[in-house]
């Protein structure tokens, strides 16, 4: 897959369709590249740019990805045509599925402790032919511990639901303990499990699936406001390139 992407605030992010990316990234995974993907929305990227730490982290991955139709809107606005999100969520899901049918293996890291128990139930209903490499709510205190789980057990894949931006602190730190796929994928145990519901289809096809999670979860309001101050500073990149 040509790797074209979109410079947005300092960041290049794949512009890419959905379905070219899960294609490269399968085979990625078949050929056991070790493959680093971090899903972006406005609020990562406004935080990566007052954290130079954090910037740096995103830097290193080999895919950041538009998780959040702001990130569309940017590039847009930049003159770039990007249609689509290539959302954390449905990562996960088109990857269990395929990992179900090809008999691959994940582990799974990140969440509260009563979700990781309920992923314990569902993953082997759902997705009996996939092998799971362990599980580990994200409240712990040795992540070299962790990593050394990870290291034995070699999964193809490593699903790290720790929110940003410790999931990718983490993924940079041990990436090179397993020549897998490490992805950040934020709130999406929490989805899967069952303990946060997504939005309906209706709201997800219109690009306000952000005003639907606002409805459910008001104190969420304050974290919105990076879509706004975003779209300031990507309209002041405009600008400056039109100089």
């Amino acid at each position: 897959m040509e790797n074209k992407t979109v410079n947005i605030l300092g960041f290049d992010f794949l512009n890419s369709s959905f379905n070219d990316f899960m294609e490269n990234t399968k085979q990625r995974i078949d050929k056991r590249e070790n493959t680093f993907v971090v899903t972006a929305n406005p609020e990562i990227v406004v935080h990566a740019l007052n954290d130079q730490k954090y910037t740096d982290t995103i830097k290193k991955s080999d895919y950041l990805v538009a998780d959040g139709i702001g990130i569309v809107m940017g590039a847009n606005i930049l003159g770039s045509d990007m249609s689509e999100r290539i959302t954390g969520y449905d990562i996960l899901l088109d990857l269990l599925s395929w990992g179900n049918q090809n008999h691959k293996s994940a582990y799974f890291l990140g969440a509260k402790p009563e979700v990781i128990a309920d992923l314990k139930k569902i993953i082997p209903q759902k997705y009996p032919d996939l092998t799971v490499s362990g599980y580990h709510d994200g409240y712990f205190t040795d992540s070299d511990e962790i990593a050394a789980e990870i290291k034995q057990n070699q999964p193809d894949m490593v699903f790290v639901a720790l929110g940003f931006p410790k999931q990718e602190y983490f993924i940079e730190k041990y990436r090179h303990v397993n020549d897998g796929l490490w992805i950040g994928l934020g709130g999406s145990f929490d989805v899967l499990s069952g303990h946060v519901q997504r939005a309906p289809q209706f709201w997800i096809n219109h690009h306000i699936e952000w005003l639907y999670r606002l409805i459910k979860e008001p104190t969420r309001f304050k974290r919105m406001l990076a879509l706004p101050k975003f779209i300031r500073l990507v309209k002041k990149q405009k600008k400056n390139e039109a100089k």
